[in-house]
């Protein structure tokens, strides 16, 4: 297991401001860091990377389709070829950065709904794009690691079965899922159950707590969830995913309207102590 913490807790921008918290991880004993990709250049990537390097944290990345008209999956030819390019802006960040897996919902826009689920035509437009993608991230040694979200975020992809039908339709090697607790714990009946579904399409586990907080404070069977990870087989990224209302247009896409942690400090400490005893564990 590589241990990881997405970045979002922070900001959506990672600035030198934010290498004392990188360093404090680096101490804690976090194995890497999930950076977001939401804006920037590819050579502010490159000058990030360069600093986990000097602390020696490994990194994944993450990124969003940020319109309806940057859209990958839209009935409109121009829309779609926005979207496309803003795929191929993200990966270039991402390889800039040094990232090995980018992954979440790079697949419709967050809060963007048609009325329906995705239609065929939908499917085919992301899965042409995300074949692409993962085209390009195997080129560079990476994988793509598309997450679902609940059906108050998206209308696109939900739930596990429908993400492994997505996957065997995009069907390319370096295209996994990032499976994502929270999530799950809204559209799953059995968190185990849609584990072992996933099987061999699993890129990256999201560990994120019902209330979005410190994981093992809330609600949800993280033992259960931990046990059918290893019985999977999973030995790649597992990584915190915690928000905050420090980030206006994150609060405000994720509807957190009050802290959820009572410091970076708690958050870093407390979670990674779980986790770390929450795999050992669920050992075999």
């Amino acid at each position: 297991m590589q241990l990881g913490i997405n970045l979002l807790c922070l900001s959506g921008f990672i600035e030198a401001e934010h290498i004392d918290h990188l360093h404090r991880l680096k101490d804690l004993g976090y194995d890497g860091v999930e950076v977001p990709v939401l804006r920037g250049a590819p050579a502010h990537y490159e000058w990030l990377g360069r600093e986990l390097d000097r602390i020696g944290l490994r990194r994944t990345s993450t990124s969003v389709i940020p319109s309806a008209l940057a859209n990958p999956v839209s009935a409109d030819p121009a829309e779609r070829l926005a979207g496309r390019q803003h795929l191929d802006w993200a990966i270039d960040c991402a390889i800039a950065l040094g990232s090995e897996s980018l992954g979440g919902p790079v697949h419709a826009p967050i809060g963007h709904f048609t009325g329906q689920g995705a239609t065929e035509d939908e499917l085919n437009h992301g899965a042409e794009a995300h074949h692409a993608l993962a085209e390009r991230a195997q080129a560079n040694g990476m994988i793509i690691s598309l997450e679902p979200l609940n059906r108050f975020e998206t209308y696109f992809l939900n739930t596990t079965e429908q993400a492994v039908a997505y996957a065997e339709r995009v069907d390319h090697p370096a295209f996994r899922i990032m499976y994502d607790t929270f999530h799950a714990h809204i559209e799953e009946q059995s968190q185990p159950r849609a584990i072992a579904r996933l099987g061999r399409h699993l890129g990256v586990l999201h560990v994120s707590e019902n209330d979005r907080g410190i994981p093992g404070r809330g609600q949800i069977d993280f033992a259960a969830v931990f046990a059918a990870i290893r019985a999977n087989g999973h030995d790649g990224w597992v990584t915190l995913e915690a928000f905050g209302a420090g980030l206006p247009e994150l609060a405000a896409a994720t509807r957190v309207w009050r802290p959820l942690f009572p410091d970076f400090e708690t958050l870093f400490a407390e979670s990674i102590l779980f986790l770390r005893q929450q795999w050992a564990d669920a050992a075999p």
